[in-house]
């Protein structure tokens, strides 16, 4: 059992977000050479991270789960890729942002593309849908609203993230989305090309300098997946100075993905997830 009151200093978890890969269109795949290359060898990386929710869901309720470890709430079922909404939000408290805020822990989510400071609303290569914390109502508001000035002091464009990283100070929990280009799914009015090779392209300019950071303030980066393509079977990552390298066969999933981040961040684990495994097979010290 781990102490829901331990301290990590000015530990970061950095969680990275890409969209729907099976991992063997990524493990070993000649379309992503950064991530197989360069990433692999330094990471403790999953082979049965599977995907709860059923194939033909899509991407906004795995973002809702990977926040409070469920897609369905008293208020509403997240079955949808709507914007955030009066009638496509929930009234509760139990997910990961609200418990950190409690401890006293700061939280920002980067979203590459957003437009407005409380991102409800997609727009251009922006997707609200891969933005998880706008469809509590506690974060953005009731009715949800991109003047919620609460929303707007945990979110900014992902232009901003580099100049932040440099100062030296993270937050505690450190969501970033890539936009619809460079997330590995793609979308109309992308650039040509393998949708793969343009996120792994965006990994190698973006990661390095987080592993430095993270290196430096005993900080971990996860490297997720929402959902599968082929099989509902996808790609993990994790990156930091106590991950023991290499290949992991225990059967994990954005339930243990959660769990763990509460552990790490000495915040109570939420009873959706309790009965998840968490990553202490994955460090040499956990939490």
């Amino acid at each position: 059992m781990h102490d829901a009151a331990t301290t990590h200093g000015d530990r970061t978890v950095f969680v990275l977000v890409f969209e729907n890969e099976s991992s063997s269109a990524i493990y070993n795949s000649g379309s992503a050479p950064y991530i197989n290359m360069t990433i692999k060898p330094e990471a403790a990386y999953a082979t049965m991270f599977t995907d709860e929710l059923p194939s033909a869901v899509p991407s906004e309720p795995h973002y809702v789960w990977m926040e409070a470890g469920t897609n369905s709430f008293t208020d509403n079922d997240f079955l949808s890729d709507a914007d955030a909404s009066a009638n496509n939000s929930t009234s509760s408290t139990d997910h990961l942002s609200t418990q950190l805020t409690t401890a006293g822990l700061d939280w920002r989510s980067y979203q590459e593309g957003m437009t407005t400071p409380c991102p409800i609303a997609s727009s251009g290569f922006y997707a609200a849908k891969h933005d998880p914390f706008v469809f509590f109502q506690d974060v953005s508001g009731m009715p949800p609203s991109a003047a919620n000035t609460g929303c707007a002091a945990h979110h900014k464009p992902y232009s901003s993230f580099a100049a932040d990283l440099a100062t030296g100070t993270m937050p505690a929990y450190v969501f970033i989305t890539p936009n619809l280009c460079n997330d590995m799914h793609g979308a109309i009015g992308c650039p040509s090309g393998s949708d793969i090779t343009r996120g792994d392209t965006w990994l190698s300019n973006e990661l390095p300098r987080i592993v430095t950071y993270a290196t430096a303030h005993d900080s971990i980066i996860y490297i997720i997946w929402d959902e599968g393509s082929t099989t509902q079977t996808i790609p993990f990552f994790a990156i930091g100075n106590h991950v023991k390298k290499g290949m992991a066969t225990t059967a994990y999933s954005h339930s243990a993905l959660l769990k763990s981040i509460e552990e790490q961040l000495g915040v109570p684990v939420l009873s959706t997830v309790t009965a998840a495994p968490d990553f202490t097979a994955l460090f040499d010290t956990f939490p």
